[in-house]
C-alpha cells in the first residue's frame, strides 16, 4: 500500500471514530435532556442568555445536531453564535450563525475552513406518546434541510471565533 493511500485510510478511520463518538454523545445528551423534562420555555431562556453573551463577549457555543443522509441521521458538530431569539405568535425562533467543525463527509475541520452558515432554529415542545404522553423540548432547523435536534452546550463556549462571522 502506498504511503499516501495509507494516510488517506487512516484519516478515514479517524473520521469514523469521531463519528461514533459524536453519535454516542448526542444520544446521551438527548436522553439526559428528555429525562430532565426541560420545557421549551426553559430552553428559550437558555438561548436568550447565549444571545446576550454573544452580543457582549462574542461567545460561540459548541453544538451537536443530526443531519440526515439517505436513511441515517448522523451527528455533526459545530460552534453556534446566537444572534437573537424571537418569540411571536406562540413560536420561538433563534437566528444564529453556525461554524461547522465536523461532518462525516468532510471529517474534522478547523472553524472557518468552511463558510459560516446563517441558520434559523425553532424551539418547541414535542409530545412523546410512547412515554406516557410526556413532552420533550426540540430545537430543529427550519430554514435548511435535513438538520434536526440541535443540542447547544451553554457550558462549552469560546470567544475567539468572531472573525469567522459573515
Amino acid at each position: 500500500m502506498a504511503s499516501q493511500e495509507m494516510i488517506n485510510e487512516y484519516r478515514r478511520w479517524r473520521a469514523f471514530q469521531r463519528q461514533a463518538q459524536l453519535d454516542t454523545e448526542h444520544r446521551a445528551a438527548r436522553r439526559k435532556l428528555d429525562e430532565a423534562r426541560v420545557s421549551a420555555t426553559r430552553m428559550t431562556e437558555a438561548y436568550r442568555s447565549m444571545a446576550e453573551k454573544g452580543a457582549e463577549e462574542g461567545a460561540f457555543y459548541r453544538t451537536l445536531y443530526l443531519r440526515s443522509h439517505d436513511d441515517a441521521a448522523l451527528a455533526c458538530e459545530g460552534w453556534l453564535f446566537v444572534r437573537r431569539v424571537l418569540s411571536e405568535g406562540g413560536s420561538t425562533r433563534v437566528r444564529a450563525t453556525l461554524l461547522e467543525t465536523f461532518r462525516l463527509a468532510n471529517g474534522q475541520l478547523e472553524p472557518g475552513k468552511t463558510p459560516a452558515e446563517k441558520v434559523t432554529l425553532e424551539i418547541y415542545d414535542q409530545l412523546l406518546v410512547d412515554k406516557g404522553m410526556a413532552t420533550a423540548v426540540r430545537v430543529d432547523r427550519v430554514d435548511g434541510d435535513r438538520q434536526v435536534q440541535f443540542l447547544t452546550f451553554s457550558d462549552q463556549a469560546r470567544g475567539d471565533l468572531r472573525q469567522h462571522l459573515n
